[in-house]
């Protein structure tokens, strides 16, 4: 039987804040029955096992890193989406950083191709088409800024900008400004043949 108070949802949001604490990789079924006073077993009857509850923070995380994004980028376009889909990313990321670990957590497919993951792939190339890239252009582009996304905020998030000038802040300002001057300027087919 379940203990009352506990739900599917209750344990899976603590495992999240559990998460920004000590990080993703800290988060056990142990450590959140601690939390809740139980005994591991109460919490099997809301999750499967670590490997369930480490997939429902990656969903989670997910599904708010896509509605924070949705809510930046709505009604823009150009730069303007680019920027307001980094900043997003970035500000999420530094919030929620065992979160933000979570979103890049393995998913089998099916689980994949059901989760936000699909949302942020949809949004990135909304925001693609306003630079008016062709396949498989688009792909390589929606590739080139996650991995600019991931890479800049994994290594601040971690502090590896701590010790040197200038600001963060400002480095991201000055790249996302070079990444939309790179994919207004992207190459076409025939610009490559030339």
């Amino acid at each position: 039987m379940a203990r009352a108070g506990l739900s599917a949802e209750r344990v899976v949001a603590a495992g999240a804040e559990l998460a920004d604490e000590v990080g993703f990789e800290g988060v056990t079924p142990s450590e959140l029955a601690r939390r809740f006073d139980v005994k591991v077993a109460s919490l099997y009857a809301h999750v499967k096992g670590a490997q369930d509850l480490k997939t429902r923070i990656a969903l989670l995380a997910l599904e708010e890193m896509a509605d924070r994004v949705a809510e930046a980028v709505a009604g823009r376009s150009g730069r303007d989406a680019l920027v307001a889909f980094g900043d997003a990313y970035r500000d999420y990321a530094l919030a929620h950083p065992g979160r933000f670990a979570a979103a890049r957590f393995r998913l089998d497919p099916e689980t994949a191709a059901a989760s936000a993951g699909v949302r942020h792939a949809q949004m990135l190339r909304a925001l693609l088409r306003g630079y008016h890239l062709d396949e498989p252009y688009q792909t390589h582009a929606v590739r080139l800024l996650g991995s600019v996304f991931a890479g800049f905020v994994g290594l601040e998030g971690a502090g590896g900008f701590d010790h040197s000038d200038p600001e963060p802040r400002q480095s991201w300002t000055e790249i996302l400004g070079a990444l939309d001057a790179l994919l207004r300027s992207w190459p076409t087919p025939s610009e490559r043949q030339k």
